[in-house]
C-alpha cells in the first residue's frame, strides 16, 4: 500500500471559503509525506476531466475524502464529483453492476463494485457540537455521525467495493473555533491518522 488519494470537498460558497478544508488537507499532505506515500489530491472547486478524476480513484489504494456538511449532506459540488467520476468509472475500475444477476433479483445488491482491496478514510467539519450527537435530548437522537448523517456516503463507497479505514470529525467549527482549540485539532487528528494508516500497513503485510 502506498498511493493515497486526497480529495478536499471544501466547497467555496456563500459564506463558506473552504478554508477549514483545505487546512486538513493540508494536514494530511504532511504526514502522507512523512510516512513517504505517493500522494495525489484534487479539489472539487477545480474544473475536472471525470475518466481522469477516475483513474485517480484506480490508482489509490486509499481514498481520503475531506468536506463540510452541509445541511446534513455532502456539498453540492462534491455530490457533483462523486456523480460524474462514478459514471466514468462505470466498467472501468470503480464498479461493473450492482451485483444482482436476473435469476434471483433479491439478492446481493451492492457486490458489483471493481474496488476491492482498497480502503477509504473520511473526515468532515461541522458546526453542531459534539455534544449534539452524543447528549441525550440532543438534535441527532445519540446517532453518531457516522451511524447517522454519514451512513449512505458510507454504503456509497462500500457499493465500490473499498473498506471503511477510519473517520474524523471537528466539531463546532464556527462559533467555537479557537486557535486553542485547532492546535489540539491537528495534534489528534494527525495522530489518529498516522495509526490508522499503520494498521493498514500491518494488515498488508500479514
Amino acid at each position: 500500500m502506498k498511493n493515497i488519494f486526497v480529495i478536499n470537498g471544501g466547497q467555496t460558497f456563500a459564506h463558506s471559503g473552504g478554508s477549514f478544508n483545505k487546512t486538513i488537507t493540508n494536514w494530511t499532505k504532511e504526514v502522507l509525506e512523512n510516512e513517504n506515500f505517493e500522494i495525489r489530491i484534487s479539489n472539487v472547486n477545480d474544473e475536472f476531466d471525470a475518466t481522469e478524476e477516475a483513474e485517480n480513484f484506480k490508482w489509490a489504494d486509499v481514498v481520503v475524502y475531506h468536506f463540510p456538511v452541509w445541511w446534513f449532506q455532502v456539498p453540492n459540488r462534491l455530490k457533483f464529483y462523486i456523480d460524474e467520476v462514478f459514471t466514468a468509472g462505470h466498467n472501468n475500475g470503480i464498479y461493473k453492476s450492482d451485483g444482482r444477476s436476473r435469476v434471483n433479483p433479491a439478492i446481493n445488491y451492492g457486490t458489483g463494485g471493481l474496488m476491492h482491496g482498497k480502503h477509504y478514510f473520511v473526515t468532515t467539519s461541522w458546526n453542531a457540537p459534539e455534544t449534539a450527537f452524543t447528549l441525550e435530548g440532543e438534535f441527532f437522537d445519540q446517532h453518531s455521525v457516522d451511524e447517522g448523517v454519514l451512513f449512505g456516503f458510507h454504503r456509497m463507497n462500500a457499493f465500490t467495493g473499498m473498506k471503511h479505514l477510519g473517520s474524523f470529525h471537528f466539531h463546532d467549527m464556527e462559533k467555537a473555533a479557537t486557535q486553542e482549540r485547532i492546535d489540539n485539532y491537528e495534534q489528534e487528528y494527525k495522530n489518529y491518522l498516522e495509526s490508522a494508516l499503520q494498521n493498514i500497513k500491518m494488515q498488508a503485510f500479514n
